[in-house]
């Protein structure tokens, strides 16, 4: 499955009855299911699907707040946000650890795809606004080494907590959970709507 514009409507919103996810067997409107706010109960265990489900959002959201460093060590350099070497180096690492843990390595790559491009909105998006705005620039450039080990670290995470959900991924009422995790982590996180328009290009390919 694939999330759909909506799910950045529901985000910014609040509201995720109103995501719509699709996927290769057609629409899944949120408002045919129950509630994903319903269905997300704060207590939720980590064997059941939300609790497999909510560390996928937690961390893309987690990641992508890395996104903010990564544009401000490219700031004023001159150089692209696209890094397809590092993007490389990223895809081969985590299909490795897919392999280690018997997860799939094509899903892996896929879902990490997301979070890649996911990463590169924010960094277009704050360049914009620092081009548009000098005076919101970053005045120091932050190590850009000891930021991919962060990357690096969560990206371990990301991977393991793939590996552990694949029932809950695969479930037909994964897209509502995983709305109703985005949504919970968007509001914990308080993301401007630059990140959570990202966060919902990060999640796009983990039901299906």
């Amino acid at each position: 499955m694939q999330l759909t514009t909506s799910i950045r409507s529901a985000l910014i919103a609040g509201a995720a009855a109103t995501v719509l996810f699709t996927g290769a067997t057609g629409a899944v409107a949120a408002s045919a299911a129950p509630s994903a706010a319903a269905l997300a109960p704060a207590s939720a265990t980590a064997h059941s699907p939300y609790g497999q489900l909510r560390p996928l959002a937690a961390l893309s959201a987690e990641r992508l707040a890395t996104a903010d460093l990564v544009a401000a060590a490219k700031w004023g350099t001159g150089g692209p946000v696209d890094d397809p070497a590092r993007e490389q180096e990223v895809l081969r690492a985590v299909a490795e650890q897919a392999r280690q843990l018997g997860a799939d390595p094509a899903v892996t790559v896929r879902f990490f795809r997301d979070q890649i491009e996911a990463n590169k909105i924010v960094q277009r998006g704050l360049h914009r606004a620092w081009d548009a705005d000098p005076g919101r620039a970053p005045t120091e450039r932050p190590d850009l080494g000891q930021v991919r080990k962060e990357i690096n670290r969560i990206n371990h995470e990301l991977v393991q907590a793939l590996a552990d959900s694949p029932q809950a991924r695969s479930a037909p009422y994964c897209a509502p959970l995983l709305t109703a995790a985005a949504v919970r982590v968007r509001h914990e996180r308080h993301l401007d709507a630059l990140h959570t328009s990202a966060l919902a290009r990060s999640l796009r390919s983990v039901c299906g």
